[in-house]
């Protein structure tokens, strides 16, 4: 999904106009049209803040809103520094892979909790 789908759906489960979620996070509502509509100069995704503030306005995970427009997230990209060497291991799997070390780790979590 795209990080302007991924906006207007979180926008519409709430029942919002793009006025009215615009004037929630303080800007234009064209300009919030354009950024649903990834219609921004040269691709660009709104600032980190603005999509910290609509993350908080829907109610959405700001992680994946920063994920979706190509950014890392400051937790994610402290953990990648501190262990470069399984971040690199990880990008080279396939997702059957990856479905399977997913796998594993929830099975590991849920253990941990009991």
């Amino acid at each position: 999904m795209k990080f302007g789908d991924r906006v207007r759906a979180l926008r519409k489960a709430k029942g919002w106009s793009l006025r009215v979620l615009a004037e929630k996070v303080e800007v234009g509502f064209t300009y919030l049209s354009r950024v649903e509509n990834e219609r921004l100069n040269f691709g660009d995704y709104p600032s980190d803040a603005l999509i910290h503030r609509l993350a908080d306005a829907l109610e959405a995970d700001d992680e994946e809103l920063l994920m979706l427009a190509e950014r890392v997230p400051d937790r994610i990209r402290k953990r990648v520094l501190q262990r470069p060497d399984v971040f690199g291991v990880l990008a080279n799997c396939d997702d059957k892979m990856l479905d399977k070390v997913m796998g594993t780790i929830g099975r590991d979590a849920t253990r941990k909790r009991k």
